[in-house]
């Protein structure tokens, strides 16, 4: 595998024959619109090339040898592919690169909101592999804590179960397509509701054929934080064999009063849970200044947090599919695919920048007489998070969303991780 960033004046024959890639194969998994949709600064993924290193962070009583057995290569290649290191005295911590043919393995879940079933059933043939689960978004609940379908999704759940990835039902507290924070306050403050969710939520799981339940309830008011630890106690007992996965926002320390994050008790929730997602997404956020959409210092940095209070066999992160296109300076914002995102700056002509301490692309351009600056996600940005999970060894990564397309993530997820079934 490797990442080559277009220069000025390249062109895509020049690029095929360096690596010996045939210019169809770069075209198709970097989602190129024709064979003169290049603009300098463009990342380009080109598979079957040069030998695979992963990222490591020393551990107490790691010796080289020590890490040369677990990776399978040897001392002599480790030595060589950190030359300005001196690893004759380890720290701990210390991150140094690993030449192996070994795979990161890691458990993937990838959401979809199911509005046309059969088009979520041909996305799902298609990256059926690189999927452990899928969360169905297609649920909410009544303000009596009733949980009832939104999105028909029983084809959907029959089809992943058929090829092996283990659907959970995703419920959300949304009225007309928006977080309710009202709503989830009001069921969670109240046991008999409470119990009303549980058990809706339960017979929804049995009844539907799901493997069970991804929570996403956002902007809960934080005097509900324990209730909510509450509410997950109680289903969990009552799904028994059944999988909890919960949906928290990404905090780096603690606020209980903070009306985002207060509401989340990592380590109790962690306790409870079977999986825990942190989003790492929306750094930079719909409405907000032009901000990468979830940049590595931020993302390691909850990493770091994360792991004080939940286990790393439980912990996922969260990875964007998608980017956010500004108009400025109101910020009117505009999602876009990540494949979408990068065909604009190619359509437009406009030469992509890489923020390498966000490690992440950007650009501007005009239209109709407004700026407009783009932040979204390539391949390197999806590898450097990937080196995260890596290094900190916790579970993997959830994905927003499936319908949305990202043909170098999932390139790259096919040819370099093992993905957990």
């Amino acid at each position: 595998m490797a990442v080559h960033v277009v220069q000025s004046g390249e062109t895509l024959w020049a690029i095929s024959r360096r690596y010996g890639v045939s210019f169809s194969e770069i075209m198709a998994l970097n989602g190129l619109p024709s064979t003169n949709s290049l603009t300098p600064g463009l990342a380009l993924y080109i598979p079957r090339t040069q030998s695979p290193y992963r990222v490591y962070r020393i551990q107490p009583g790691d010796t080289l040898w020590k890490i040369a057995v677990q990776f399978n290569t040897t001392t002599e290649g480790i030595i060589k592919a950190n030359p300005s290191l001196d690893l004759n005295s380890l720290v701990v911590g210390q991150k140094i690169n690993i030449p192996t043919t070994a795979k990161l393995e890691m458990t993937t879940l990838v959401f979809i909101a199911p509005y046309v079933q059969q088009a979520a059933i041909e996305q799902m043939y298609e990256l059926a592999g690189q999927m452990s689960y899928i969360g169905i978004a297609a649920y909410s609940f009544t303000e009596s804590g009733f949980a009832f379908v939104q999105l028909e999704d029983r084809e959907l759940v029959a089809t992943s179960n058929q090829l092996g990835v283990r659907p959970l039902l995703m419920i959300r507290n949304q009225l007309n397509g928006e977080f309710d924070a009202e709503l989830v306050g009001r069921v969670l403050g109240t046991p008999q509701f409470r119990t009303n969710l549980v058990t809706s939520l339960v017979n929804l799981v049995r009844e539907r054929g799901y493997r069970g339940v991804s929570i996403d309830f956002e902007f809960i008011p934080p005097p509900r934080r324990n209730d909510f630890l509450l509410f997950l106690r109680e289903l969990k007992n009552a799904l028994g064999s059944y999988i909890l996965h919960v949906n928290v926002h990404a905090k780096t320390e603690d606020i209980p009063t903070n009306p985002i994050i207060g509401a989340y008790d990592y380590q109790g929730i962690g306790n409870v849970a079977d999986i825990v997602a942190v989003m790492t997404i929306d750094y930079g956020y719909p409405g907000g200044p032009p901000d990468p959409i979830s940049p590595v210092w931020w993302v390691e940095q909850v990493i770091v947090y994360a792991l004080t209070q939940i286990k790393p066999e439980k912990l996922q992160i969260a990875m964007a599919l998608y980017g956010y296109d500004k108009i400025v300076p109101d910020n009117t914002t505009i999602a876009r695919s990540v494949l979408s995102a990068q065909n604009i700056a190619l359509a437009n002509w406009r030469p992509i920048q890489f923020d390498e301490r966000a490690k992440s692309p950007v650009y501007q351009y005009r239209q109709n007489n407004q700026e407009h600056i783009v932040w979204f996600e390539d391949i390197r940005s999806y590898i450097e998070k990937y080196k995260l999970i890596d290094m900190y060894g916790i579970l993997g990564s959830t994905y927003w969303q499936l319908s949305l397309p990202a043909p170098q993530n999932w390139a790259f997820v096919k040819e370099r991780i093992t993905v957990l079934k």
